[in-house]
C-alpha cells in the first residue's frame, strides 16, 4: 500500500509515517522540512513542499492509494497569517486526489469541531474553541465541510487533547455524539489514522477519539 502523509515532519504525522513503515507500506513523507523527520527507511520518500502550493501537493498525491492529512501550523501566528491554513491546503489535496483518482482521504481534525462541539464543556467552548484557538477551530470547520463535499472515501478524525505518552492500544472510537475520554496519546491517534486508511468501516464518518 502506498500512503502519502501530508505534514509528516513532526508530531502525529511523524508517528504515522513510522508506524506505516513498520507495517510494510511505501510512504511519501511530505512536509515543508521533511529532513526534520528522524527516520530513514528504503520504503520512505522525503518530499519537501508547501501544503499551500497546489503543484507541490499534486506531486505528493499522484500514485498513492491513500492520503493522510496531519498538516498544521506549529504556532498560532501561522493561523493569523493565513486563517485558511487547514482548508486551503486540504482543498489542494482534494483537487489532486480527484485528478489522480485516489479515493481514500483521512483528515486529522479536532474534538469540538462540527457536531462534536456539543460534547465540549462550557469553559472549553468559551475559552478554547471560541477563544484563544478560535482561528484554527473555525478553519477546521471549513476543512471538514470541504472534505464532506469531496465525494471521496473520506474519514474525519477528531481526537481529544493530545499527549506524548506511550500508545495504550485501547481507546474509544465514537461516530455517535457521545462522550469519549478527554485525552489520547498521539501514538494511538497515528494508529487510528492508518486504520482509517486501511479499512472501510469508518468511510464517510467523523470519528471522535479518546483514551
Amino acid at each position: 500500500m502506498k500512503i502519502s502523509v501530508i505534514g509528516a515532519s513532526q508530531g502525529t504525522g511523524a508517528l504515522t509515517v513510522g508506524l506505516a513503515l513498520e507495517r510494510g507500506y511505501t510512504v511519501t513523507a511530505f512536509a515543508r522540512n521533511p529532513q526534520r523527520l528522524a527516520l530513514s527507511h528504503p520504503s520512505m520518500v522525503r518530499l519537501p513542499g508547501n501544503f499551500h502550493d497546489a503543484s507541490a501537493v499534486d506531486a505528493a498525491v499522484a500514485g498513492q492509494d491513500a492520503v493522510i492529512v496531519t498538516a498544521s501550523s506549529s504556532t498560532l501566528r501561522g493561523f493569523k497569517d493565513n486563517p485558511n491554513y487547514f482548508s486551503q491546503g486540504t482543498a489542494h489535496v482534494i483537487a489532486s486526489m480527484q485528478r489522480h483518482a485516489v479515493r481514500r482521504l483521512v483528515v486529522l481534525s479536532a474534538f469540538g469541531v462540527g457536531e462534536s462541539r456539543a460534547l465540549a464543556g462550557f469553559l472549553t467552548r468559551r475559552l478554547v474553541i471560541d477563544g484563544f484557538l478560535r482561528l484554527p477551530f473555525a478553519d477546521h470547520e471549513r476543512q471538514e465541510q470541504l472534505v464532506r463535499a469531496s465525494q471521496l472515501d473520506w474519514v474525519i478524525v477528531r481526537p481529544t487533547r493530545l499527549t506524548n505518552r506511550q500508545a495504550r492500544g485501547v481507546y474509544k472510537r465514537a461516530t455517535a455524539i457521545e462522550r469519549v475520554p478527554g485525552t489520547i496519546a498521539r501514538a494511538d491517534v497515528a494508529a487510528f489514522l492508518l486504520e482509517a486508511a486501511e479499512v472501510d468501516r469508518w468511510v464517510r464518518q467523523a470519528v471522535q477519539l479518546g483514551g
